[in-house]
């Protein structure tokens, strides 16, 4: 819950205890302004870039492209936000988009993480079992309809959103809360533990087991691998180091202090230096997961080998310009 209380002093109140959070209101307005303009910058270039390949998309591609839409959907949600914490907290736009903003991090933050499992599992099995009939056959559509059915699930999984994030009065200033406002905090917190066990927690596991066998894989000696598969063994590995640092870097810190959150904030014995704490500690790690959203871009590059020769050419020939001109 993330609520500020005073134009003078920042502060919030949970279960009877006043917090003094200047200090979120000095990093998140940063972090999202950072974010905000290289997320819009790197996700308009990959989404344009998909649209003009004149080459038929790639199922990995496709999960891509849907993954920079869901990271844009957000960053645009990201001026309220800006706004309000620049403000104090003070939240002048209504309660209807309160929960817009809301349901569109969690929105983004599920929707990445699961289009991202998409994208290691398709290397999985290319990597694993590369002659498999029943992967070649699944071809580009097959991946529209993947992608169909994770923003569905997404929209369902974080529906309970719009009935918890809400905004309230706190020393007659309007605020919008982040999980839910303090009496609904009990209602809340099991629906915020299975958010992060199967939004998360189950896709992690699975990414990790994906990882391990790929990694076993590619250790095999180059006979037994196949030359095909020889040639994709770098950009695997790039993929894994990348995905990788964006679940540890963007996902688990978040995930971690927000569950250690919920469980302590439901606790009647918990004293408020304790409970300052730990939100503390979950509030520090809300740019680390809209971090994502210029990571995700990232990935994009350094798994598309003709997107980084493109670049290459294009800076090789702004720098032999400039040397022309000198």
């Amino acid at each position: 819950m993330e609520n500020s209380t005073s134009a003078h002093q920042p502060s919030s109140e949970t279960n009877g205890c006043t917090f003094q959070e200047k200090f979120k209101n000095i990093l998140l307005p940063v972090a999202y302004t950072v974010v905000l303009v290289l997320g819009v910058a790197l996700n308009l270039t990959v989404i344009v870039q998909i649209g003009l390949s004149l080459k038929p998309l790639t199922r990995t591609t496709i999960y891509m492209l849907n993954l920079a839409i869901a990271d844009l959907l957000y960053v645009c949600s990201l001026p309220l936000l800006i706004y309000n914490y620049i403000h104090m907290d003070y939240w002048p736009f209504g309660e209807l988009m309160c929960k817009a903003v809301r349901f569109l991090f969690y929105a983004n933050l599920h929707g990445s993480i699961l289009f991202l499992t998409c994208i290691s599992l398709q290397r999985y099995i290319g990597i694993c079992y590369p002659l498999s009939s029943w992967h070649k056959k699944r071809g580009p559509r097959f991946a529209w309809t993947v992608c169909g059915l994770i923003w569905l699930f997404v929209a369902v999984e974080c529906a309970p959103t719009w009935i918890f994030a809400s905004t309230g009065t706190q020393r007659n200033r309007t605020v919008c809360y982040d999980l839910s406002s303090p009496e609904f905090s009990l209602y809340y917190f099991p629906y915020g533990i299975t958010l992060s066990v199967v939004g998360f927690a189950i896709p992690f596991v699975g990414l990790l087991t994906c990882y391990c066998a790929m990694a076993k894989a590619l250790r095999k000696p180059a006979q037994d691998l196949g030359l095909a598969i020889q040639r994709k063994k770098s950009k695997a590995l790039r993929m894994v180091v990348i995905v990788a640092a964006v679940f540890i870097v963007s996902f688990l810190p978040f995930h971690l202090t927000k569950t250690m959150y919920l469980i302590v904030r439901t606790q009647s014995s918990i004293t408020c230096e304790a409970l300052q704490g730990f939100a503390r500690a979950y509030k520090s790690t809300r740019p680390l997961a809209t971090m994502n959203s210029v990571l995700d871009p990232i990935l994009f590059y350094f798994t598309h080998e003709k997107i980084r020769q493109g670049t290459r050419s294009f800076l090789e020939k702004v720098t032999a310009t400039r040397k022309a001109k000198g």
